[in-house]
């Protein structure tokens, strides 16, 4: 009998770092299908709509933050939850048709993420030349393919090898440290691995003083170690906010759970985004 292979979403086209962390993070390739999608809306949708049985997406950078638009959709369009997550190093490459030099160069295009990445090697080495932006690098290197020879992109080694052009330059990245965490979209809260991370977004009833103070001190008094905090435009008046929070443990962990309780008597609203095992290396399905 056939075995049915598990469709996973994820940023395309073919050659992107989401591609890259998705090979890396599975065990067996021969029981995954994967389909690419254009933006990371469309992989996030398409887990709600059941087409797919996950997707991956980039989350945040350790340069750059986090990315915004996973954290919205995540947030006010989307219930679908974080169900796992891969961290992977980031090594930008200076991508043409040919081995053009430098000062020939008119035009860059890449994801903004990535030109940000590589601010000080454009700054120095393409003065004068125009960044263009692309949903993903692998766009942007696909979308080379049809330009003049003056035109280079930022991407991938894979994916100048899947297009088939040149590496003018290699590791063009400012931080050699470099890393970007992903995280898989499922419709479900995964089980307690004992080393877990969870998601949540926390929204104020009004805009008042000590409003963050009273979500942080019910972490704190718990000692729930808190691994990210950020806050976003709750999308209504300006200067309204919600806090966007990662921490370290379980919902089912009995502190949390308290704290999670707690907090709900506090604020409008108190939204998981996921509780999932935390990324550790080697650590593939």
């Amino acid at each position: 009998m056939m075995s049915i292979k598990k469709k996973i979403a994820y940023l395309g086209p073919s050659g992107t770092f989401t591609e890259e962390a998705l090979d890396k993070f599975i065990k067996d390739p021969g029981q995954v299908r994967k389909i690419s999608y254009p933006t990371v809306a469309d992989v996030i949708r398409s887990v709600g709509r059941g087409e797919v049985d996950e997707g991956l997406v980039p989350m945040e950078n350790s340069i750059e933050g986090s990315v915004n638009i996973t954290q919205d959709i995540l947030t006010f369009e989307s219930e679908a939850k974080i169900i796992g997550e891969v961290t992977i190093p980031v090594r930008h490459s200076l991508i043409g048709k040919g081995k053009i030099k430098l000062d020939n160069i008119k035009k860059v295009i890449s994801h903004p993420h990535a030109t940000a990445q590589c601010r000080k090697f454009l700054s120095t080495n393409l003065k004068g030349a125009e960044v263009i932006a692309a949903n993903s690098t692998a766009e942007a290197v696909k979308i080379l393919k049809k330009e003049s020879d003056d035109v280079a992109a930022i991407g991938t080694k894979t994916s100048a090898k899947i297009y088939g052009l040149e590496i003018i330059e290699s590791e063009i990245e400012d931080n050699k440290d470099n890393k970007t965490r992903f995280v898989f979209i499922g419709n479900s809260i995964q089980q307690k691995t004992g080393n877990d991370r969870t998601s949540m977004v926390c929204f104020l009833k009004d805009d008042q003083p000590g409003g963050l103070y009273n979500i942080l001190k019910e972490f704190a008094c718990r000692k729930i170690n808190l691994t990210r905090l950020e806050s976003r435009p709750a999308k209504k008046n300006l200067g309204d906010y919600v806090f966007m929070i990662d921490l370290e443990g379980h919902l089912h962990d009995r502190n949390i759970f308290e704290a999670i309780e707690a907090l709900r008597k506090n604020v409008y609203l108190v939204k998981i985004l996921g509780s999932y095992p935390k990324w550790v290396e080697n650590n593939k399905r």
